[in-house]
């Protein structure tokens, strides 16, 4: 089977072409529901469209650029504008229209915006404020500014409803011959034999598809609402929004033209709007436009275009078009359509259902031509061969369905539908556990998981920090307790409080607010909240330091530099830049220092040494340290000028604790039980790194912990030793992640998962095959690069992630070995015996119920599976992992040679075992015998294949409800089709002694299932 899926039905978990998705859909052969079987993939033509929309975005912002650049050499001589405000928005007490915003953005038009009096007359005009913000007490105003600007949510397409997905099921190519099949049997019926007894036979076929089409609808229905609940959770994007005068975090689709919004590293521009004020503000419109060189963004090119990406710098900005109007929310509703790219199993399953169904259709073919060929030789006898009856054109009817039926049950269609059911059910169930998974494939995929590189801070750690020691002055004082911050104020000089309060609440990316409340908050990452309350229990005031000083420069933290810095312009006059970051760069940088008396002198080697000490013992204790440090800088520094990277004064160093999350330990030895290696991959002291992965049982040992500077200086050969052997990379920067799972996949042939939250850490995630992106601490950038989102940063989570993406791949590995079974007894017995005897021993309306049985039904009952704990027991399958294993192969033999077996012996001795001879009809006896018996059979291999290679299949059974209600009613049905529905479906009712005989004979194959699982013992 694997040779002949071959490389044309391989697929790439992530970052597939356009060309290779259409090529395996162009290699499906034999599709009998084409609206069914591709609806769970990507829709190229849309996706296509969206690609021209970003040519056309591109085009059209590069000449709205050039003719601003044109414009804005002639603004000082322009004239005022002409621009009449519509009557209906001067009602409405705002003074510019929609259009005139969205042409002023979109179009990048300065000219206009001088017009109106620059970003202070458009918030004027739109009757807001830039400092409180909107004010939305007047419920009325809201709605009035609503009607006029539109709401901040793109046109999505409705949601279907059941009877859609009836319809989709109808248009099955088999269902609607056999359903033509049931019209002409219909007819002729009642022509030969009257009603109703003529009608029997094609009513029976009638309800049978209904049947099949019903419990098909109801399955795909289900499955599409845990597609649109998790599509809601996907787009719940917040960002931090001042609005009636507070700070809060607001959903994008909240947002309307007038509201300031909070912009800073990561974030996506939620709606088209003017820049207010911010430092080195660069965006990336690659989204939008598909350029990839960052925009700069500033007072004289102040414009933000929705769904862009901040990629450097913090900003305010204000929203002036939302929604339908933004070329975003435009191409937005286009990519919407566009669906998420179908997985490599899905494709894998095309492949198989390919094959077989084409094996199917010969089968189907010969099998007709066979009974064809019977019926003309049985007449040519007779001597009747040119006289044909009714009765003779409703047995070549007959013929004719049972090929189509053949054809029904050969191809196997629910293959790949059943990933999509797995990868549904599993999905929802992994919301509830805290992971958001965003494509599809990414749920299979970590299934097979050999390596997880982790992130430290807020992943193996809580994210909760305190500062709770220090080295202020040279001085090392314990800061656990909250009467030590205000003793060590007190010893400290004033001067030295002073500075350090300066550099702690104006060299940082939070605030301190007051919320509705009338509390005090503190925003910003845990690291900067940590300071910013160390800043606080030191007596100091946020707002009065930043009052009292002008921010001149703002360079952020970049996880590169290692470091963040400002410029500010003191009260009384003179610069000075401040520096905070790791500490060993920061210090690096210093060459003076503040001592106990508050004075500056020269950082000698004494002085550096007891530092250098200090940071090492603070990180050997599982802390995070960072220095603070400080320079005058001469007069003529102006904003463009770079931030001095020497030269500084070092005020002190803090030490922030971080504990280590509950149960991240445990999480850890289960991977490794499970054969999945944990690296962490962090950017803080190796010390601290070290020291916290010995506590969460990462680092062994054996294994190896380095610097990401050391890492980068390493040869190829070197690496291919090294790179096994790395449980720990400290100090790392984004491009030694990247380069680290790179090695991983490509050189060792790892299946590697990366968590991130920064900026920084999106080509690591885009490079890994499976992205985990922080939901608390990440941005939007990089949950936008990964496949899951970890909504509670617990790495606990992440190994729930893997034990569901295992059990997904179990699930459909039990239904693709039940499915099969079925398929290999099915064809052979139709075919067989319609060789050998002249008929077939299933008729239509009988193989439409097992199909309903194999398909539909077995997939409910075995790919809804719940996870286990032996999954994190065995080794992963990894990138080479044959998905029909040789386990499976036996258990498909072996359960079909028995079968097979038991049918031809019922066929050969059935009527003699059974005393069927005194029977009214023995043929339809033993015909329902056979079909009983082959149920059965079905129903106990459904059991047998919970577990692939365990003896006891039975444990947990009645915890999967699914399962067994799935089970409990196929049995109910049987006894009402065999017992109760004989003129439709072609059965006789059963003596108590032939059902016990049918059940028996289906419970063999348990004791053969172990017999198989005991005696022949595979290697995969």
């Amino acid at each position: 089977m694997k040779s002949l899926l071959s490389e044309k039905w391989e697929l790439q978990p992530k970052h597939s072409s356009s060309e290779v998705l259409q090529r395996w859909r162009d290699l499906c052969g034999v599709v009998k529901n084409p609206k069914r079987r591709f609806r769970f993939t990507a829709n190229l033509s849309k996706r296509h469209e969206a690609a021209e929309m970003r040519k056309t975005n591109q085009e059209k912002l590069r000449i709205a650029v050039l003719v601003s650049k044109a414009a804005f050499e002639f603004i000082k001589g322009a004239k005022a504008s002409d621009y009449t405000v519509p009557k209906e928005v001067e009602a409405a007490g705002f003074k510019i229209c929609a259009d005139e915003l969205g042409s002023i953005v979109e179009g990048h038009d300065l000219k206009k915006l001088k017009f109106h009096g620059g970003a202070t007359g458009i918030v004027d005009k739109l009757d807001t404020d830039s400092s409180k913000g909107l004010s939305t007490t007047d419920s009325e105003a809201v709605s009035r500014r609503q009607e006029l600007y539109g709401i901040n949510k793109f046109q999505e397409s409705e949601p279907r409803s059941f009877w859609v997905f009836v319809w989709e099921a109808l248009h099955d190519m088999t269902l609607m011959i056999l359903g033509f099949c049931a019209f002409v049997s219909l007819i002729v019926g009642i022509a030969t034999e009257g009603w109703p007894k003529g009608a029997h036979d094609g009513l029976g076929i009638v309800a049978s598809i209904l049947l099949v089409v019903f419990v098909t609808a109801t399955s795909d229905y289900r499955q599409s609402l845990q597609f649109r609940d998790l599509d809601k959770e996907k787009k719940k994007i917040s960002v931090q929004v001042t609005r009636n005068g507070y700070r809060q975090k607001l959903s994008i689709y909240e947002l309307l033209p007038g509201d300031v919004v909070h912009l800073s590293i990561g974030d996506q521009v939620p709606a088209d709007g003017i820049f207010l004020s911010g430092f080195s503000v660069s965006i990336d419109e690659s989204s939008l436009t598909g350029e990839s060189e960052p925009a700069m963004v500033n007072a004289e090119n102040p414009f933000l275009l929705s769904g862009t990406k901040v990629q450097d710098g913090t900003c305010k900005m204000l929203v002036t078009t939302v929604g339908m109007r933004t070329q975003w929310g435009k191409l937005m509703a286009t990519l919407s359509e566009g669906g998420d790219d179908e997985t490599p199993l899905q494709v894998k399953l095309n492949g198989v259902a390919t094959i077989i169904g084409k094996i199917g259709l010969v089968f189907a073919i010969v099998t007709f031509a066979v009974l064809v060929q019977k019926l003309v030789g049985r007449k040519w006898q007779e001597g009747t061969s040119l006289v044909w009856s009714g009765d003779d054109a409703l047995e070549l009817l007959e013929y004719f369905a049972i090929a189509v039926t053949i054809v029904v049950v050969a191809v196997p269609e629910g293959l790949p539908l059943a990933v999509t059911l797995s990868l549904a059910f599993a999905m929802k169930k992994m919301m509830n556990d805290k992971a958001l998974v965003r494509h599809l494939a990414a749920c299979e995929t970590m299934g097979s998981a050999t390596s997880i590189c982790s992130d430290k801070t807020g992943t193996l750690t809580t994210n909760h920090m305190t500062v709770v020691k220090s080295c202020i002055s040279m001085n090392v004082k314990e800061l656990s307790k909250p009467e030590n911050a205000s003793a060590l104020c007190a010893e400290l000089p004033p001067s030295v409080v002073r500075t350090l309060l300066q550099s702690i609440f104006n060299n940082t990316g939070g605030e301190v607010v007051v919320n509705k409340e009338g509390k005090r908050e503190i925003l910003g990452t845990p690291t900067e909240a940590a300071i910013l309350e160390f800043g606080l229990s030191l007596g100091g005031d946020f707002q009065v330091e930043r009052q009292a000083c002008k921010l001149v420069k703002v360079e952020p933290f970049n996880s590169t530099k290692k470091r963040m810095g400002v410029v500010l312009q003191l009260p009384e006059g003179g610069l000075r830049a401040h520096t905070k970051g790791a500490s060993e760069i920061v210090l690096a940088a210093c060459d003076k220092v503040l001592n106990t008396k508050g004075e500056v002198v020269p950082l000698d080697e004494a002085s550096f040494n007891h530092l250098k000490e200090t940071i090492e013992q603070f990180a050997s204790e599982a802390l995070r340290t960072l220095c603070l440090a400080y320079v005058e800088l001469e007069k003529g520094f102006t904003e463009e000028d770079a931030i001095p990277s020497s030269g500084y004064t070092c005020i002190g160093i803090v030490g922030i604790k971080d504990p280590v999350r509950p149960g991240v330990r445990e999480s850890v030895a289960l991977c490794r039980s499970a054969g999945v290696t944990v690296r962490m991959v962090t950017g803080d002291n190796i010390n601290t790194a070290k020291a916290i992965a010995r506590e969460c049982g990462i680092l062994t040992d054996d294994g190896i912990a380095i610097e990401g500077p050391d890492f980068r200086e390493k040869s190829m050969e070197e690496l291919l030793h090294l790179v096994p052997k790395i449980q720990v990379m400290a100090r790392s920067s984004p491009l030694d992640k990247h380069t680290l799972v790179k090695h991983l996949r490509t050189t060792f042939n790892e299946v590697v998962a990366v968590t991130g939250d920064g900026t920084n850490d999106a080509p690591a995630l885009h490079e890994a095959d499976i992205g985990l992106a922080m939901g608390i601490a990440g941005t939007e950038v990089a949950k936008e690069s990964a496949d899951v989102i970890i909504l509670d940063d617990n790495f606990s989570t992440i190994v729930t992630v893997a034990k569901w993406g295992r059990s997904v791949y179990v699930n459909i590995q039990k239904f693709v070995q039940f499915q099969l079974t079925v398929n290999i007894v099915a064809l052979i017995v139709n075919f067989t015996s319609a060789c050998l005897t002249g008929s077939a021993p299933l008729t239509a309306v009988q193989l439409l119920w097992v199909n309903m049985i194999m398909d539909t039904l077995g997939a409910l009952a075995l790919a809804t599976e719940p996870p286990n704990e032996e999954l994190m027991k065995k080794a992963p399958v990894g990138r080479s992992g044959n998905f029909i294993s040789n386990v499976m192969w036996r258990n498909i033999l072996g359960q079909s040679a028995y079968q097979f077996m038991v049918i031809w012996f019922l066929q050969a001795y059935g009527k003699t075992y059974f005393e069927l001879e005194n029977h009214p009809n023995p043929d339809l006896a033993l015909n329902t015998i056979i079909f009983n018996t082959f149920v059965f059979c079905q129903l106990f291999n459904e059991v047998n294949s919970r577990e692939m290679e365990k003896i006891n299949v039975l444990k947990g059974i009645l915890n999967n409800h699914v399962f067994a209600s799935v089970v409990g009613s196929t049995v109910l049905f049987q006894i009402i089709i065999v017992e109760f529905l004989g003129t439709f479906a072609n059965t006789t009712p059963l003596t108590l002694r032939q059902w016990n005989a049918s059940i028996c004979i289906g419970f063999i194959g348990m004791p053969i299932a172990v017999f198989l699982k005991t005696c022949i013992p595979m290697r995969n």
